[in-house]
């Protein structure tokens, strides 16, 4: 488990093909979902955050690793 954690409404920042992204944590996933057609595989010991981009509203699920604070 990483010890890099968020809490919701949190900022942060993650990369991506076009550049960087700036968004908030909207909640931390700790059980498998889905969002639209994507599976997250998220378990208590590997957590994943749903987070929103602040341009496009899109919500997308990244590891903690992946998120850095805004």
């Amino acid at each position: 488990m990483t010890d890099k954690t968020f809490k919701a409404g949190d900022r942060v920042k993650w990369d991506h093909s076009q550049g960087t992204t700036t968004g908030k944590v909207v909640r931390k996933l700790t059980k498998p979902t889905t969002i639209k057609t994507h599976k997250v595989a998220a378990s208590v010991e590997n957590p994943e955050y749903l987070v929103e981009s602040g341009k496009t509203g899109a919500r997308a699920a990244h590891k903690p690793t992946e998120l850095r604070k805004a």
